[in-house]
């Protein structure tokens, strides 16, 4: 693939979302054998991945996969031990009734160790349209904002608008929806209209990742045009400096090898100029999570 598709990305690009885990050291609770994923992949099985795409890849971004302490810790080792594959990590909020400000202890746990945290995930796509029954959401936003570092949500469409209405009530943090808040789904008019919302706050990002599903070689046409139209509607509405790529490796792995999802990202994408393209896959990853920094 041409590397004009990826502007100039000083050196690389960056990965704003992998993950990484070992069910034989801490426990995933959604993981099952028969979702046809490995029982550990760690940093070198990220480096292997990232070594076949097209363009260099040169940091990326370890969201955790599930929310318990121990889980984060085993991150903050691979990450410590291995970077820049993986550099910054995003730990996963777990929202305890009893103690909202939990998140921040294994935050600085984490940090303590020599790992950058670069946010914290709000995974939360079972819960109520309006995350009404999220326990702690204002405390959690209030100590990210203050420590500079970033929102990361999962959400459903129809949680959209919610997002939206978070990032109005905490203008200093810097929001960002993975998987464009529409993962492998269509991209129908109430998506649209809830990323219109949230794309109003200034400070709201989303990541390209996630989007790509399995289908047959004779539906691929009507597949990369669904892709092309969530893409371009990002594009549109968030504009290249508030959107970023990300695998969501090792999850894309049961759809697309690594390069492919990386080459099926770029040609989802409109035209864009070399600064733009730039934004998309590195400059606002390394703005939101440090990856540029020497």
């Amino acid at each position: 693939m041409h590397h004009r598709l990826f502007g100039t990305t000083a050196g690389g690009i960056v990965d704003a979302h992998v993950h990484l885990w070992d069910t034989t050291e801490t426990r995933i609770s959604w993981f099952r054998d028969d979702l046809g994923l490995p029982a550990r992949v760690g940093p070198d099985d990220l480096a292997r991945a990232v070594g076949t795409s097209p363009v260099p890849v040169r940091a990326a971004v370890a969201v955790q996969a599930a929310d318990t302490e121990g889980e984060a810790r085993w991150l903050a080792r691979q990450a410590a031990s291995h970077g820049p594959l993986p550099g910054p990590v995003v730990l996963q909020y777990d929202a305890r009734p009893d103690d909202p400000d939990a998140w921040a202890g294994m935050a600085q746990a984490v940090i303590d160790g020599g790992v950058p945290v670069a946010g914290v995930r709000l995974a939360v796509p079972g819960r109520a349209a309006d995350l009404s029954d999220v326990d702690g959401l204002d405390a959690l936003c209030e100590g990210l904002a203050a420590s500079g570092r970033v929102l990361e949500t999962l959400v459903r469409p129809e949680q959209l608008p919610a997002v939206a209405a978070l990032a109005g009530r905490h203008p200093g943090l810097a929001v960002v929806v993975c998987h464009l808040g529409l993962g492998t789904g269509s991209p129908d008019r109430a998506w649209r209209d809830g990323l219109a919302a949230l794309a109003a706050r200034p400070r709201a990002h989303a990541k390209l990742s996630g989007l790509h599903r399995a289908t047959s070689e004779g539906a691929a046409p009507d597949e990369a045009a669904r892709v092309a139209a969530a893409a371009r509607a990002a594009v549109d509405l968030l504009g290249p400096d508030r959107l970023l790529f990300g695998s969501d490796w090792p999850m894309s792995a049961r759809v697309a090898p690594y390069a492919d999802v990386v080459e099926r990202t770029a040609r989802a994408l409109p035209a864009l100029d070399g600064d733009a393209a730039a934004a998309v896959w590195s400059g606002t990853a390394d703005r939101l999570y440090g990856t540029g920094a020497p």
